[in-house]
């Protein structure tokens, strides 16, 4: 198989063709490690993979252990490792309406999500925007990088329960709740890297509330607010996605009510997350 690449910005992303995800082999998935950590987002189209070979290519990422979600049985899945994103006329949310990066508040969070679309809105609409933290940290000032390098900050699996569902976690219900160094070191490129985001990130450790709040809400305005960080992706049926959920944040836009959107999720596991 011979790549085509396509930058989507100068920045952040790529769609790519000339690859069947369903026969890729070592040296393919070599190449792809390679271009995700380069390029952060890829986008391939017109592929057509069923559950097995949508986890073969997912295993290619990080430590080739595939990430369970707690909801994926909730979702309708039969597959642990297999999450169903769907949004139609009875839902009262949709699944990554919101900056965020996925279950950050894991120990070792996901390395890479690849997220395949199966049914599109007739009205168009779903896209999905990404925005690249190796830049986001590299636009901040110098004293503000100096600051947050010192940090931690706390990530709670409940918090989207609360400020994105509008509800508590169902009773016995136990999430992840991790602290991690608000500057990262990319695991491929040694790269700095922001790491918050407004799904997950409740509170700065060590400094006052007030303090805590500010700073976080900066961060979070500078993400969203930066079009040069950011790449938008529009879906078609059969799209697959695959970003690095390391140096990456996304908002999968919910534009389309009352028509549905469905896709699955299939995510990587990587390893614990080291400051840079």
């Amino acid at each position: 198989m011979s790549l085509a690449i396509q930058n989507l910005t100068p920045v952040i992303g790529a769609e790519v063709s000339g690859v069947d995800l369903s026969r890729i082999d070592d040296a393919m998935a070599a190449e792809l490690r390679r271009l995700l950590a380069d390029r952060g987002v890829l986008v391939f189209r017109d592929q057509h993979l069923d559950h097995d070979a949508h986890k073969r290519a997912a295993a290619c990422f990080g430590t080739g252990q595939l990430h369970c979600h707690p909801l994926a049985a909730a979702s309708g899945s039969g597959d642990p490792a297999v999450l169903t994103v769907r949004a139609t006329a009875k839902s009262r949310f949709a699944a990554g309406d919101g900056w965020h990066t996925d279950v950050s508040c894991d120990p070792a969070p996901i390395r890479a999500s690849l997220l395949y679309m199966h049914e599109m809105p007739e009205s168009g609409g779903g896209d999905t925007v990404f925005a690249s933290m190796t830049e986001a940290y590299a636009l901040l000032s110098q004293p503000v990088r100096e600051l947050i390098g010192k940090l931690r900050a706390v990530h709670d699996g409940a918090l989207p329960w609360r400020q994105g569902y509008g509800r508590e976690p169902e009773p016995g219900t136990e999430y992840n709740r991790t602290s991690h160094p608000i500057v990262i070191a990319h695991p491929d490129s040694g790269k700095p890297l922001l790491w918050v985001n407004r799904g997950f990130t409740t509170r700065i450790e060590g400094v006052g509330r007030l303090e805590s709040r500010a700073l976080l809400e900066m961060l979070f305005q500078h993400i969203e607010a930066t079009p040069r960080l950011q790449c938008r992706v529009r879906w078609e049926q059969n799209t697959l996605v695959i970003w690095d959920n390391i140096a990456t944040q996304h908002h999968a836009v919910w534009d389309y009510f009352p028509h549905t959107r469905h896709a699955e999720r299939v995510s990587a596991v990587g390893g614990e997350l080291m400051a840079a």
